[in-house]
């Protein structure tokens, strides 16, 4: 008996975008594997491409996958909806969390749990994992009747994605420059709530991210060097280190015509 692929594979996938002169390329060849367990890395400059492979893993419609193929645990992703790539155990943690009025953040959770089982958790019990979830994540309990993300600070709507990891608990996160904006203790807390993700040890975790200090609280296993759409470097956590000395230029000479 043959085992049943396991991890999110990413292979030779090419992605574009529709603008006022036509489509235009934004991935160019993407492969990458991200097993249960691990945690990958990917740095690189503004505009190499990092949040199109996120947003495209995830579904988003600007995005158009050309060729190529996304397969999570042997499940082809690329013709899926945004909805049923969630219950197949992706999530994406937003670097621009969007508001929604008129919904709050418990009710929120909740549809979002039901969506993706298919079953609303008893709300008694709900309540409590709600508080709880919140209390590690250092927001008060007063947090789950607040619209999401309306009026929250920078902080407050990372703090809120890291919730719903928790609570979603997806097989594999992507979490797009969850460390933007955030101040010292924020960082920390963010960092305490993946950690505490990953600590299951089958979890998969795409960490994407411009600068390093992200990296000192979430050890990656792999970190990838993003750069004209293409992955132009691949290493384990000392790669970073490099990347904090000498930036991104001699990647991007090698693409500069």
């Amino acid at each position: 008996m043959t085992d049943q692929p396991s991890g999110l594979e990413i292979t030779d996938l090419h992605v574009s975008v529709e603008t006022e002169q036509g489509p235009k390329a934004i991935l160019k060849g993407v492969d990458l594997v991200l097993k249960p367990g691990q945690i990958h890395a990917i740095m690189g400059p503004n505009g190499s491409g990092k949040s199109t492979l996120a947003y495209s893993l995830a579904g988003h419609p600007k995005y158009k996958i050309t060729s190529g193929s996304v397969r999570l645990d042997g499940l082809e992703l690329t013709d899926l909806s945004v909805e049923r790539r969630a219950q197949a155990g992706l999530f994406l943690a937003m670097q621009y969390p969007v508001e929604v009025p008129g919904v709050s953040v418990s009710n929120f959770l909740r549809t979002a749990r039901t969506a993706l089982s298919g079953q609303a958790p008893p709300l008694r019990g709900w309540v409590k994992q709600v508080d709880q979830a919140l209390g590690r994540m250092q927001l008060d309990g007063e947090f789950s009747g607040r619209s999401v993300n309306e009026g929250f600070s920078g902080g407050e709507k990372k703090r809120h994605e890291i919730v719903q990891l928790d609570l979603l608990n997806p097989k594999y996160a992507i979490l797009d420059e969850t460390d933007s904006g955030l101040d010292i203790d924020a960082l920390r807390v963010v960092s305490e709530g993946v950690n505490r993700y990953a600590a299951q040890g089958d979890r998969g975790v795409l960490l994407i991210t411009h600068y390093t200090r992200i990296l000192r609280h979430i050890k990656p296993d792999f970190v990838h060097v993003f750069v004209d759409g293409r992955i132009a470097q691949e290493g384990g956590p000392d790669l970073a280190e490099e990347l904090e000395k000498s930036g991104y230029e001699k990647y991007l000479r090698a693409v500069t015509p």
